[in-house]
């Protein structure tokens, strides 16, 4: 497969400043989560926010949590605590699932 399937393209998605990266959101009310995929290769700045948990659905990054570096490969999972500094590159096909303690993390594109 070379992306999410159709059903997971067809949900809103979410407004974000990260450049060649497409996010599907879904919302509840005290989380929400995002199905992610680069569409190039990209990085997301050193940043915090509340706590966040993965899995790695395809391809590779390199997620740097509180200044220590790990790669992250498909099934890989990672954990950030809330407020712990991180940031991340990634290779253009990338794709993971990500959740988020905030349901407001993310907001729809309008």
């Amino acid at each position: 497969m070379t992306g999410f399937p159709d059903f997971i393209r067809k949900l809103p998605e979410a407004e974000t400043s990260l450049h060649g990266v497409t996010l599907w959101l879904l919302q509840g009310r005290s989380g929400s989560a995002t199905l992610f995929q680069a569409r190039e290769d990209s990085s997301v700045p050193e940043h915090s926010h509340g706590a966040q948990w993965g899995i790695v659905v395809e391809g590779e990054m390199r997620l740097t949590i509180d200044k220590v570096a790990r790669t992250c490969r498909r099934g890989d999972e990672y954990f950030v605590p809330a407020g712990v500094p991180h940031s991340a590159s990634f290779k253009a096909g990338f794709r993971a699932i990500d959740f988020f303690d905030d349901p407001n993390r993310y907001r729809p594109r309008t």
